[in-house]
């Protein structure tokens, strides 16, 4: 019965991508600016605006194939992560061949993406957390109407950057990038009944099918601090199982400071997820602080330092993700 359910899954939800102003660098007025997600688009879907309206979407064109929600260094854009990892979780406590993800064009069976271009380092990550092999089927990208020609290069690099961040574990993700063959066509969806009952809730529907149901994002409370780092990077974070030795170091680019600092407060203005705070002392000066795992490695900070005082550090120590990162002791301030 179950597996008639599945088969039945429709396709459902908000095809665009949810946009937070205070996480784009051009709303943060970075220096350089960003126009990432405009070049990226295959459809022509997004537009850059004035200050205020800084990225517009086009609902008609965006196919939703999520490949600026790929190139978006600080996640401004981003689709809810729910889905695929609940499928990725599931088809691993279901069966030991795997999970796999699928392009709803490959005529692949098995739980479908709209495109390939959805896949985020997060969801790789998480599978080589969880061990489960992860198979990502892609179709004739050359020919494809939703995503881009190149999106089998682009999935294989962002799994790629999965594996640099899982380097440290010592667990790789197991992840196979591979067109869709005929075979592919009799994949079953295999979840658990429990993942089943929980996508019918998340749903609201009567009906389930093979397609991934995504559900909108609400809009960010910008008010609550854990609001303000994106979903991709809370996922990232997570997945840093088994935890690393305390001597093995993480890839996860974030800034540092040197001696050359003016104590002017451009770097905590245009972090994007407020990563950088700048605390002003009682008795004068302020103190620069990093939350690492809220850090997007964006580095909008080290191209807007006036004095260039600011470099990049690719590895850190696993300690670093658990307390406040004193980036700067000053006694003055601009």
């Amino acid at each position: 019965m179950l597996g008639g359910v599945l088969e039945r899954l429709g396709d459902y939800g908000d095809q665009v991508p949810r946009f937070t102003p205070p996480r784009c660098l051009l709303e943060r007025q970075a220096v350089g600016g960003c126009d990432a997600c405009h070049a990226t688009c295959p459809h022509a879907a997004i537009e850059v605006g004035p200050l205020g309206q800084s990225i517009q979407i086009d609902p008609a064109a965006c196919t939703g194939c999520g490949l600026c929600v790929q190139v978006c260094p600080s996640g401004a854009l981003e689709y809810d992560l729910t889905a695929p990892l609940q499928s990725v979780r599931d088809a691993g406590q279901a069966t030991a061949e795997g999970a796999s993800l699928t392009c709803s064009q490959s005529g692949a069976g098995g739980p479908a993406l709209t495109c390939l271009g959805r896949v985020t380092p997060a969801v790789v990550a998480a599978a080589g957390a969880w061990g489960v092999p992860l198979t990502l089927l892609h179709g004739d990208c050359a020919a494809c109407p939703v995503g881009a020609p190149d999106v089998p290069e682009r999935v294989t690099r962002v799994a790629q950057e999965a594996q640099r961040l899982r380097e440290a574990t010592g667990q790789p993700a197991r992840v196979n990038v591979r067109a869709a063959a005929p075979e592919d066509r009799d994949r079953a969806v295999r979840v658990s009944r429990r993942g089943a009952f929980a996508t019918l809730l998340r749903a609201g529907r009567q009906q389930v099918a093979q397609a991934l149901p995504e559900r909108p994002l609400p809009f960010v409370d910008w008010s609550q601090p854990q609001q303000r780092v994106p979903e991709e990077w809370r996922w990232r974070a997570r997945t840093l199982t088994p935890t690393p030795p305390p001597d093995a170091g993480i890839h996860w680019p974030a800034p540092l400071v040197d001696d050359t600092c003016i104590d002017c407060p451009v770097c905590s203005n245009v972090c994007p997820t407020e990563a950088i705070t700048r605390d002003l002392k009682p008795e004068g000066g302020a103190r620069l602080l990093l939350d690492l795992s809220a850090c997007t490695g964006c580095m909008a900070c080290l191209r807007s330092c006036p004095p260039q005082a600011i470099h990049a550090q690719d590895e850190w120590l696993e300690a670093a993700f658990h307390l406040p990162i004193l980036l700067r002791d000053s006694d003055s301030v601009m």
